[in-house]
This record gives structure tokens, C-alpha cells and sequence, in this order.
């Protein structure tokens, strides 16, 4: 599957918002893969957390991220009492952890969020309603919680077409 070669760029998205992270902020890349986001991030001068269930994929993380295998849908959070200052998550959805991921940040930290939507099933997988965000899901996800730099819900054409929703929030109270 491409989305897990370590060649693949960074999403566009996660690049564009990169520059709102507390410079030699600490980030946690979830659901890593191999690593796209982690290597871009660490190559910013962020220290980067990476987990994936299958830490294999991404087999040579370079300094500055530290690799955690755990399974984040029938495991524990491994990241309890934590706060980054930032989160990333792309081509990745476990509602469950929406709450936890919000929880998880320092204030002022950043919410960087990217993943398919309802309407994808018309360009392929993943097309199961269990892994396609509602209408404005990530907004209602932060309503409250976090203040949104920026939202979409749209069809991407690249790096293939797909029905996404994008977020990027930032937490500024002190909870």
C-alpha cells in the first residue's frame, strides 16, 4: 500500500501548519506508518513521538523520533499524562480517541487532522461508513475544546482523488 512507503511525501496539509508547532516542540505522529510525517517533522527540528500498531513499517527512524508500537483501538492510550504540542493524523480514524487527542495537547498546542469523508466510497477505499468522518465531524469533535485556524471538507485530486476533511485547531487554555 503506498500510504506506508517511506518515500511519500508530506501531506501538503501538515507541511502548511508545520510552522504554527512551538519551535523544538515535542509532536506525536499517530498512526505513523512509515514514518512520512515523522521524518519531515523531525527534520524541522521538532522531537517526534511516532506510534503505529505495526512499528515494522516504519523499520529506521531517523534522530529526533522515538518509535512507540501499541495498538491504539484495543489497547490502552500509551499516552497517558502526556501533552504534545502538537498532534498529527492523517489518512487515520478511531473516534474514540478524538477526545483524548484534544485532552493531549499543551495550550497553544496544535491539532493537525486529515482524513477521508463521507463521499470517498466513489473513489475506492476506504469506503465503509466506520472510517469516513460525517459532515463537519472534526468541527463538532473540537467545538469548545479547541479554537480551528482552519477547516475543509472537500475532493482532493492528489496524491489521488478523495473525499477528505482537514483540521488544524490550537488549544489555548490552560486545562
Amino acid at each position: 500500500m503506498t500510504t506506508h512507503l517511506a518515500d511519500t511525501p508530506p501531506s501538503p496539509w501538515v507541511t502548511r501548519w508545520a510552522g504554527l508547532i512551538r519551535p523544538g516542540g515535542e509532536v506525536l505522529d499517530l498512526a505513523c506508518g512509515a514514518g512520512r510525517h515523522a521524518r519531515y517533522l523531525a527534520a524541522q527540528g521538532f522531537e517526534v513521538c511516532a506510534v503505529d500498531r505495526d512499528p515494522a513499517l516504519f523499520p529506521e527512524p531517523p534522530a529526533g523520533v522515538t518509535l512507540v508500537g501499541a495498538d491504539l483501538e484495543a489497547g490502552p492510550w500509551p499516552f497517558a499524562g502526556r501533552r504534545f504540542d502538537a498532534i498529527v493524523a492523517t489518512n487515520y480514524l478511531h473516534r474514540p480517541l478524538l477526545p483524548l487527542l484534544v485532552g493531549s495537547l499543551e495550550p497553544g498546542g496544535v491539532l493537525v487532522y486529515e482524513t477521508f469523508a463521507r463521499g470517498n466510497e466513489r473513489f475506492g477505499k476506504p469506503s465503509n461508513p466506520d472510517f469516513l468522518l460525517a459532515p463537519g465531524e472534526l468541527l463538532e469533535a473540537v467545538r469548545g475544546r479547541l479554537r480551528v485556524v482552519a477547516y475543509e471538507d472537500l475532493v482532493v485530486a492528489a496524491p489521488r482523488p478523495a473525499a477528505v476533511q482537514r483540521l488544524c485547531a490550537r488549544r489555548e487554555d490552560g486545562s
